[in-house]
């Protein structure tokens, strides 16, 4: 099954037989100062510097947030939505929980978006899925419940299936439905990756839809965190999840190294490109401090 996403003139196809497609995650200000004063300043250099440092490192789709406290968000999310249309031809994820703030968004994004995100409460349910509908858009669907989100992977696999179907009911086809299993942290659970991982095992058995993952969750208040993002995400690309908002920077040669070794690059080609890029970037960005 293919999701595909769209910029002014640019395909991404999500997919099980396909590469790993990494949104980038930095264009939101949640713990980025230096975001959130630029939004409140309404510098969109800064954000058109993140759009372009992303994609240079290999982000396939960007996610646009601009949740932040000072700021309009509705005057401010096409703004910056045109900001990086201007500087980068990859789709984009419109990030918001405000209906409101999400159309805003779509009104100005280019070709085919993702729209981050819906969950399984009915509100939720009654106000985007017409939005994803009328915009023809793809989007994220979170197992999260009208009582939170599951503790077991077979109530979140009902809960998936309750997007999927009240979306099929809106006439989205379940291609353009992508469902994030969630992770919780395993500082606080030892289990919590165990479940979200089964989660994947059987969502993709029940439905064989695209899943995503915010894979930082799962070390939150550990050290070297990095390590276990690294390490669960390729767990999880194993077990079924084909895209996720992450930071490209960080992540971007496990995926590429997870992909290699899936079967997914021929002749590594993919890889070897990949370190090559990233090698220069890393000698011009050092040179540049």
């Amino acid at each position: 099954m293919h999701t595909i996403l769209k910029s002014g003139s640019k395909e991404v196809v999500i997919g099980i037989d396909k590469p790993f497609v990494i949104i980038g995650e930095k264009i939101n200000p949640t713990g980025m100062k230096k975001l959130g004063q630029a939004l409140v300043d309404g510098n969109m250099e800064y954000v058109i510097q993140l759009a372009k440092r992303q994609v240079a490192w290999g982000a396939d789709v960007l996610d646009v947030n601009v949740g932040h406290p000072q700021i309009e968000e509705v005057e401010i999310m096409p703004i910056v939505v045109e900001a990086v249309k201007s500087a980068v031809d990859v789709p984009l994820c419109i990030d918001s929980n405000d209906p409101k703030i999400l159309e805003a968004g779509l009104k100005v994004a280019p070709g085919k978006p993702l729209i981050n995100s819906v969950n399984g409460e009915e509100k939720q349910l009654a106000s985007v899925l017409p939005l994803v509908k009328e915009r023809g858009a793809a989007v994220l669907g979170l197992t999260i419940g009208e009582d939170g989100i599951p503790a077991t992977a077979e109530d979140r696999l009902k809960v998936a299936g309750h997007i999927i179907e009240r979306a099929a009911k809106m006439g989205i086809p379940i291609e353009d439905v992508i469902i994030d299993p969630l992770v919780m942290t395993v500082g606080h659970n030892s289990m919590a990756a165990t479940v979200t991982l089964k989660a994947i095992e059987l969502i993709r058995k029940e439905y064989g839809v695209n899943m995503s993952l915010g894979a930082s969750n799962v070390s939150f208040g550990l050290p070297d965190r990095h390590s276990v993002n690294s390490a669960f995400l390729s767990l999880a690309i194993q077990a079924g999840v084909t895209c996720s908002i992450t930071d490209p920077i960080k992540l971007g040669s496990s995926i590429r190294a997870t992909d290699l070794l899936l079967g997914k690059d021929a002749n590594s080609m993919r890889y070897l490109k990949y370190f090559r890029a990233t090698e220069k970037l890393r000698e011009a960005e050092a040179a540049a401090k």
